[in-house]
């Protein structure tokens, strides 16, 4: 008996481990970043536009968070939990590009993620 819950503690703490990002994620969301720097579109964070750098900067952050806390596991964690709304206010971000309406940030890493792994499948 003793052993078998010896057994199911550990079974739980594997389960409880950190998660890693892969080098194949990191990539990408490094990608992302370098997307996003380069898009020359404003993006909106609880109200206010930022330009591209400054809002790079400050996902940055929240992603160096994230990874520290092991609290991501693929390129999807990093745009839900980084870069999709504020963890303070709640508020979803936004991204426009020129004169195009604004859309929320999600759909727009989420389109260029999946371009970019088209692109590399190929």
């Amino acid at each position: 008996m003793k052993y078998m819950v010896v057994a199911i503690i550990f079974s739980l703490s594997s389960l409880c481990q950190a998660q890693e990002v892969s080098e194949g994620n990191k990539a990408e969301i490094e990608h992302l970043f370098k997307y996003l720097e380069g898009s020359g579109c404003e993006f909106n964070r609880n109200g206010t536009w930022y330009n591209a750098a400054d809002a790079s900067a400050h996902i940055k952050k929240k992603y160096d968070y994230l990874l520290g806390k092991h609290l991501l596991s693929s390129s999807e964690s990093f745009i839900e939990k980084a870069a999709s709304e504020s963890s303070v206010s709640g508020k979803l971000y936004q991204v426009k590009c020129g004169t195009a309406s604004p859309v929320q940030s999600s759909i727009w890493f989420n389109l260029e993620l999946k371009k970019y792994r088209a692109e590399k499948s190929h």
